[in-house]
């Protein structure tokens, strides 16, 4: 390699699909509600989301084609985060589940905000929240990703984080202080 920028790449047999999940299992991450509202109005349990850039602003999220959610982001163009709360994992079991509702009444009895900017229904209780504008999308595999400027930002009050460890949910306990 002769630059930073350089890559090895080796291309041999791809691992197995439950070999992946099952490694990836190992890997904490935090669940979010992915959402659109207006028209194409969805929400969607997601763990597959991260920060990409402080400067501009941008996350990423990945949706599988075949999710609904991939559909409602791509008309609509923007999309909401609520960041759960370990309280809330009944919402995202409910948000994961494929045999909810769909459309408007997924949001029947659930306690929202529509964002200020895009629409998008925000969880309240939630710990934090970003609204973003689709500024790219790349597709892979059965999964597109896609790079969300962020337009809004704001934070709950503190609580114990929603964590998915080794196939279930867990709680992130606040640091002692």
């Amino acid at each position: 390699m002769n630059s930073s920028t350089d890559v090895a790449v080796s291309r041999g047999p791809a691992a197995e699909p439950a070999a992946l999940r099952d490694v990836m299992s190992q890997f904490a991450t935090g669940v979010t509600m992915l959402s659109v509202g207006g028209d194409h109005i969805h929400g969607m349990t997601a763990n597959a989301f991260t920060s990409v850039s402080l400067d501009p602003p941008s996350v990423l999220a990945c949706v599988a084609h075949s999710a609904v959610m991939y559909e409602a982001i791509t008309k609509a163009g923007h999309f909401g985060v609520s960041i759960m709360e370990a309280n809330q994992e009944g919402l995202a079991r409910f948000f994961a589940d494929k045999k909810r509702p769909l459309g408007p009444g997924q949001f029947s009895g659930v306690d929202w905000v529509p964002g200020p900017r895009t629409g998008a229904p925000l969880l309240e209780g939630a710990l934090a929240w970003l609204e973003c504008e689709v500024s790219e999308a790349y597709e892979v595999g059965d999964h597109s990703i896609f790079i969300g400027d962020v337009v809004g930002a704001s934070r709950g009050d503190a609580g114990e984080g929603l964590l998915f460890f080794s196939g279930a949910f867990q709680r992130a306990p606040l640091p002692a202080r």
